[in-house]
């Protein structure tokens, strides 16, 4: 296959999974969240998977789901059958240790490969700035957050294991279209190991930790890299660090992608939706411990336990900060963009457990219920007592009305006839009242009431008796003109 065939191919199949798409869109009425669009960046990644014998998908570790992507796991397979696909996930030193081992429980079940690793401890750890006891504290031996070594060894043993079996159990194919990359992997000594996923994920991070030096630019907005490089360990290893690419979903928003880190939050322009995402995700209490502020209770009609709503918590934490914008109102785009770098950072720490895990904290939270009534407010007990008082209240009502309309009905026409003759007395009386309205005028206020001296007009520009024309005066200036100058 030419250059040109693989690029016409390509483009093709890249505009029909476009429309694919679009037919979902409209068809199923789906809202898709906003994904790449450039083909040039798929590219980097169909590379990427294509020239490595391991492929490693790098996931955040307080949300492995939201940044997993079984599809891409997928499409490894319909390369080359030998190719496995390993979570790698990155900063699990935020995790406690019950909700790894529950991540772990997770993954065992669907049968997915998987490493516990910290981008950021192993580069505290490499510049000496580590603190030994964390350390300690955060690691278990159930379920370890890896060291640099023992993930490059990890990564080494899994890429020499695929490329043995693929040399041991694949016949060579010469018609076939995936021969060309597998034979060029075979010839080289070293495995390719390649990093792939969503961005601000942790995949330069890695590369850097694993490298030993800086050879990769990192920084905290997404879709710092470009183009995919390959950087060599060893004699034996070779990694590729690919671009991030946002993949199209139907389950999440965008506000959960900006939330997530996936879009820049510098260059949001809804700020409220993200922020409310974390209100719902992070609890009252911590919130306010965390920034040191007091937000607002809710109302006694409103539910008492309800997460504080994105223009609370802006606006609390601009007063708190001092952030002020234009007319003394509080900076919120300001206060949002500092939480949601609070939020990726793990300052503000939430982490997702599995689906199936049964283990919450509702208990607790109906504790709290029963034990907390704010001041002013009305106790559900108390709401019932008051709706029964009222049920009983309506009742002897209506049993009064019956009684009168049994009284009254009985007395026939000459009734009606009272009934009529009292509403045209009622008719009359309110017309009488309203002429009578109508009538009377409203007195003025004292302050209108004076009189005001006329003012004078002015009658200066009238003819006058003075034995002129009418006409208006022109006043002129005399100047003496010197004509000997001019003979």
């Amino acid at each position: 296959m030419t250059v040109e065939e693989l690029d016409t191919q390509e483009r093709q199949a890249f505009l029909e999974w476009r429309r694919n798409l679009a037919r979902l869109e409209e068809n199923e009425k789906l809202v898709i969240t906003p994904f790449e669009k450039n083909l040039e960046v798929w590219r980097q990644l169909w590379r990427v998977i294509e020239r490595c014998d391991l492929v490693v998908m790098v996931v955040d570790a307080r949300n492995p789901l939201f940044y997993r992507c079984p599809d891409l796991e997928a499409y490894v397979k319909e390369i080359d059958e030998n190719k496995t696909t390993l979570l790698l996930l990155n900063k699990s030193d935020l995790l406690p240790v019950a909700i790894r081992k529950k991540w772990a429980s997770y993954f065992d079940e669907l049968g997915l490969d998987y490493i516990f690793w910290s981008a950021k401890t192993a580069t505290a750890k490499l510049e000496g700035k580590d603190d030994d006891q964390d350390l300690d504290e955060a690691d278990d031996g159930d379920v370890p957050v890896l060291g640099r070594e023992e993930l490059l060894a990890s990564l080494q043993v899994r890429a020499e294991g695929i490329r043995q079996r693929r040399s041991a159990g694949q016949e060579e194919k010469a018609d076939s279209s995936f021969d060309t990359s597998s034979s060029v992997m075979d010839t080289e000594k070293r495995v390719a190991v390649g990093f792939v996923g969503y961005p601000n994920v942790g995949k330069s991070s890695t590369i850097n930790v694993l490298v030993g030096e800086k050879r990769t630019g990192v920084t905290s907005t997404p879709g710092k890299t470009k183009h995919f490089q390959t950087l060599i360990i060893n004699d034996k290893l070779m990694l590729c660090d690919c671009p991030g690419l946002v993949f199209p979903s139907f389950t999440s928003s965008k506000a959960d992608m900006v939330a997530a880190g996936v879009l820049p939050v510098d260059k949001m322009t809804d700020y409220r939706g993200p922020i409310q995402v974390i209100a719902n995700q992070i609890p009252r209490r911590q919130l306010e411990e965390t920034y040191g502020l007091l937000l607002p209770k809710p109302k006694p009609y409103e539910d008492q336990n309800r997460p504080p709503t994105a223009a609370e918590l802006l606006k609390s934490y601009a007063q708190s900060r001092g952030y002020v914008a234009s007319r003394g109102l509080p900076d919120e785009t300001r206060s949002a963009r500092q939480m949601l770098k609070d939020y990726l950072n793990g300052k503000l720490l939430y982490c997702h457990t599995p689906p199936d895990d049964d283990t919450t904290s509702d208990d607790e939270s109906n504790d709290d219920d029963e034990e907390a009534v704010d001041e002013g407010g009305v106790h559900s007990d108390d709401v019932d007592d008051l709706s029964g008082e009222e049920d009983e209240e309506y009742e002897e009502r209506e049993e009064e009305e019956e009684e009168g309309s049994k009284t009254t009905t009985g007395t026939g026409e000459s009734n009606l006839k009272a009934r009529l003759d009292g509403i045209f007395r009622d008719v009359d009386l309110n017309a009488s009242k309203s002429q009578g309205a109508k009538a009377v005028k409203p007195k003025k206020a004292l302050h209108k009431m004076q009189k005001k001296a006329p003012r004078k007009k002015d009658r200066s520009w009238r003819v006058k008796d003075d034995e002129s024309d009418g006409m208006a005066r022109v006043k002129g200036i005399s100047v003496s003109v010197s004509y000997g100058a001019a003979r």
